[in-house]
């Protein structure tokens, strides 16, 4: 396998970082059946409305669109079913203390392969108010103009 395809990443969910604050990232492996991984490999994945949830021990992940492989035929799979992710014990048992607690969101932010493997980003996030939301926007648009004029005036 080539270095390029190593860590390769396939979708991202750039309305996480706007809607929500990201504390903590974690990898997670997904269940996906044959027809899945070609449509990720191929991108047709939208990560835009999707989160998780634990339940049972388990992680889930949903409203996670993989669109039908177009070569499929009657062995294609649902676009918006659950998905098993596989974390640690470890990791499962933080999190569930975690979102318990103060009420925090596990959403996905990217998807990318990993020698071969498709593996998921999920984040441990907290919803941004309207406030904070219109905040980066206006840190952001600052932090644009400033390299702007340093860019500038370094020619």
């Amino acid at each position: 396998m080539s270095n390029s395809n190593k860590n390769k990443i396939l979708a991202d969910n750039r309305k996480a970082f706007h809607d929500y604050e990201i504390l903590e990232k974690y990898s997670a492996g997904i269940v996906l059946t044959g027809t899945e991984i070609k449509s990720i490999r191929k991108g047709l994945i939208n990560l835009k409305d999707g989160f998780a949830r634990i339940e049972n021990g388990e992680m889930w992940l949903y409203n996670v669109h993989i669109s039908p492989y177009e070569n499929g035929n009657r062995y294609n799979h649902e676009p918006l079913r659950i998905r098993k992710l596989l974390l640690t014990k470890q990791e499962l048992k933080k999190l569930t203390g975690k979102i318990k607690e103060t009420g925090l969101a596990l959403i996905p932010l990217n998807i990318n392969l990993q020698n071969g493997f498709a593996k998921i980003e999920i984040a441990l996030a907290k919803g941004k108010t309207l406030h904070d939301k219109r905040e980066s926007i206006s840190k952001k648009t600052a932090k644009r103009e400033i390299e702007k004029a340093i860019k500038y005036n370094l020619k």
